[in-house]
């Protein structure tokens, strides 16, 4: 076994494509790490992006025949990591999602009618999230998220320091995060690029 840790990633390829299982465990054992750092830029759990590198080097290990038509054993593995974390994101729908392409790659991809009425459930549940804001905060939040004001405009209209409209952004962010992760079991984030976008 120790051979292999000599072996070029090409001569790897060429002996994960016969099925040796040998070449297999030297490639988990050269990548694995890598491909679960990368995986944890899209979602942000430790458990599930170690799931996710399972699951990637099994799908590797089941389609080792597609390697014979690779050039690059990296790069593959990150397409196929990559694809295989935005496709489990799409259909669990359940994680923090590190960038905002993930999001919109989400979205974009989505059948139209299922869009529109998750984005009504969550508009819903949106709006009853704000009811529970004070006045002020409602006004200041809705300006800035769905009006898309900035912080000097709102507080110029508004007739308070920009520091003041920051103030109620914290706090309302806060208090929408916490009851949207607790009762839908996703990021205010993702919501947010859903309904505002």
């Amino acid at each position: 076994m120790t051979t292999y840790s000599i072996l070029s990633d090409q001569e790897l390829r060429t002996k994960l494509v016969i099925g040796d299982e040998h070449a297999f465990a030297e490639l988990y054992q050269r990548y694995s790490a890598a491909i679960l750092g990368f995986v944890k830029k899209f979602v942000h759990s430790a458990d599930l992006s170690e799931d996710l590198t399972q699951e990637i080097f099994i799908k590797i290990w089941q389609c080792r025949s597609k390697l014979a038509d690779v050039q690059s054993l990296k790069a593959y593995l990150y397409i196929v990591a990559r694809n295989h974390t935005l496709n489990s994101l799409k259909k669990a729908f359940r994680s923090e999602v590190a960038m905002s392409e993930v999001v919109n790659s989400f979205v974009e991809e989505r059948n139209c009618t299922e869009d529109e009425l998750l984005s009504k459930e969550y508009y819903d549940y949106l709006h009853n999230a704000l009811a529970q804001l004070s006045p002020r905060s409602r006004e200041i939040f809705k300006l800035c998220r769905e009006q898309g004001k900035s912080y000097d405009e709102v507080a110029t209209a508004l007739g308070i320091s920009r520091n003041a409209v920051k103030n109620h952004m914290v706090a309302s962010m806060k208090i929408l995060r916490t009851a949207v992760e607790k009762d839908l079991g996703i990021s205010l984030g993702v919501i947010l690029v859903m309904l505002l976008k």
